[in-house]
């Protein structure tokens, strides 16, 4: 066997973490230790180069529902018998003035809402289901998994190179574009589709134990996907799934999170 083989091979059985809130394992290379510190220097440095917002209406009712869906968190995973788990989290709140519909949830709870998305969230439970979805986003961990997925990418890659060296040069280059298009369209894309979905369900479920309307959710995404004018790339090259489908799964899962977060809030 190879070196580098072995060593992905070392990489692929050792990666390996527990995600408390769903209770699987999950291909995942790097620490909160690791992962923390650098999300803060690139939320810092985004912050220093974009126009934060605050003292508006808006930017309080950000930090205001955020702080209940993290509350929510913390709930959830004392629930999952994990009390301690978010104590190194540093949650934060900014709205920043960008035209995108965005938001986003750094590992460690650094959270940033784009006045973008304002109109689409339309109210509370709105902004409520985009917050639950960005956090649920960091409490699954899925930062670091796709950047252990992105790690084994580069290093298979590497394999692949090194295992066509000999080969003709059309031949190889065929090889390799197939080996790139397959493990994009094949591991990657699913991989990240699947974080989407966990975070849709993940979030619906703090939104419900942060006391928000679960049904404003489906809608949310009605107003997303009435924004998009049918221009999202077919679910199978893209990083989300469909519109419709995430529609589709909230309705679904509505009543599951209701349930759940009777159960949670009723605990003492």
């Amino acid at each position: 066997m190879r070196p580098l083989s072995f060593l992905l091979m070392i990489l692929m059985f050792s990666a390996s973490k527990v995600n408390h809130l769903t209770g699987k394992k999950t291909f995942n290379a790097f620490s909160n230790k690791q992962l923390f510190p650098m999300a803060l220097q690139q939320y810092n440095s985004f912050l220093s180069e974009n126009e934060v917002i605050r003292g508006t209406t808006e930017q309080a009712k950000i930090a205001t529902i955020g702080k209940k869906i993290a509350a929510a968190a913390q709930r959830y995973f004392a629930y999952k018998g994990y009390p301690e788990y978010l104590k190194e989290y540093a949650w934060d709140y900014n709205l920043v003035k960008n035209d995108q519909r965005n938001a986003w949830c750094m590992p460690g709870g650094k959270i940033v809402f784009y006045t973008g998305i304002l109109p689409i969230a339309k109210n509370d439970a709105g902004i409520a289901a985009i917050m639950g979805h960005e956090v649920a986003h960091a409490l699954a961990d899925h930062g670091g998994q796709r950047m252990s997925i992105s790690l084994a990418q580069k290093s298979l890659s590497a394999v692949a190179i090194k295992a066509t060296e000999k080969q003709p040069e059309e031949k190889r280059k065929a090889i390799l574009t197939a080996y790139g298009i397959g493990s994009t369209v094949g591991a990657v894309l699913p991989f990240s589709r699947k974080h989407e979905s966990e975070a849709d369900k993940i979030g619906l479920e703090l939104m419900a134990i942060a006391g928000y309307d679960v049904n404003e959710a489906p809608k949310l995404w009605e107003r997303m996907k009435a924004a998009s004018q049918g221009k999202s790339p077919p679910e199978l090259l893209s990083t989300h799934p469909s519109n419709q489908r995430r529609i589709d799964n909230l309705k679904k899962w509505a009543a599951e999170a209701k349930t759940l977060a009777q159960k949670i809030n009723s605990q003492p």
